[in-house]
């Protein structure tokens, strides 16, 4: 009996792993069907709001599903005034920054900038919220630095200038979501993460449309075949469907593994970007990239209390923590 019960165990985990790995990698594919999107000459407005508005019914299919198997207690006016807030911060502000800098700098260093979030988390936590970071999490924010400083040599080469916009667009993205990941694990603990997730990305659309709709009323509705269908797969296999896969996973193996599962979206963008887009894949930026990845995963490997992120509840919606960033 105690051979089943430790098979099906083993099964668990793994089953766990594999989702956290595979919803990794599903995510970081959102940065190559946006590179795709430019190619036909969409703007980063359009696309946020294809991709917010497509995704919208399926993120309120989940939220139906799930009210009808557990009582919802009810939100509060106060509830949704933070809900949208959180929404403007880690899903409508942060999306749009990544998207404008995805104009400027490769898939591979765009995702290696975002998997940074955590370290961003720890900076802020240990300014503002007086949190204590011990000398093992300081010396893997010197190492994470470093290695994103190594890849950005890499685009910095071939585009120039440029490069340094897109990477502080980017960084700016990371900080965005970083300040909801602080701000949302309250709200986790009360409501749930498919409610959080579920408003946020609510309130993500209702912004983005209205920055499209400004921005040119009839954008929506007049692109080209291709970016519809491009705007469709972000929002289902590189948004809805990992998110799911990620939530699943931390209900099993809990959010440090998933975490460390998540280098896998860094290391498939940076060959996504080589395949697809005949982006350069070079040593110097393998080397940073495994500066990153040993960086990250001294921040949340599962061996102390004293060596965990700030808070498990602020990893519940990292890609690698984070659904739509």
């Amino acid at each position: 009996m105690q051979s089943v019960s430790a098979a099906h165990h083993q099964r668990h985990y793994l089953y766990g792993i594999l989702m956290a790995g595979v919803g990794s990698m599903l995510f970081s594919g959102k940065a190559v069907l946006v590179k795709l999107a430019f190619g036909y000459g969409a703007n980063a407005e359009t696309l946020l709001a294809l991709r917010m508005l497509m995704a919208l019914p399926m993120f309120w299919a989940i939220y139906w599903w799930e009210s009808r198997r557990k009582a919802m207690s009810p939100l509060t006016w106060s509830d949704r005034f933070k809900l949208f807030f959180l929404g403007f911060l880690g899903y409508f502000l942060s999306s749009y920054l990544d998207f404008l800098g995805l104009q400027y700098i490769s898939v591979g260093l765009e995702r290696i900038v975002l998997y940074l979030t955590p370290t961003i988390v720890l900076v802020i936590s240990y300014f503002v919220l007086q949190k204590i970071i011990s000398r093992l999490q300081w010396y893997a924010l010197v190492v994470g630095y470093l290695g994103v400083f190594i890849v950005f040599i890499q685009d910095a080469s071939s585009t120039g200038i440029s490069a340094w916009l897109g990477m502080a667009l980017v960084f700016a993205s990371a900080c965005s979501y970083a300040t909801y990941m602080i701000g949302s694990g309250e709200m986790v603990q009360r409501i749930g993460s498919v409610r959080l997730v579920v408003y946020a990305s609510t309130a993500s659309a209702v912004l983005s449309f209205i920055q499209s709709s400004l921005y040119n009323p009839s954008a929506i509705f007049e692109q080209a075949q291709g970016i519809y269908w491009l705007s469709l797969l972000n929002a289902s296999l590189c948004t809805v469907i990992p998110m799911l896969l990620i939530m699943i996973a931390i209900n099993r193996i809990g959010s440090p593994l998933v975490a460390q599962a998540g280098i896998l979206g860094p290391v498939s963008t940076i060959f996504l970007g080589y395949f697809i887009l005949s982006e350069p894949v070079t040593w110097i930026q393998i080397c940073g990239m495994s500066l990153v990845i040993i960086a990250m995963w001294l921040l949340v490997r599962n061996d102390g209390p004293r060596k965990k992120p700030p808070s498990s509840s602020e990893l519940n919606d990292f890609d690698g923590a984070e659904p739509l960033h």
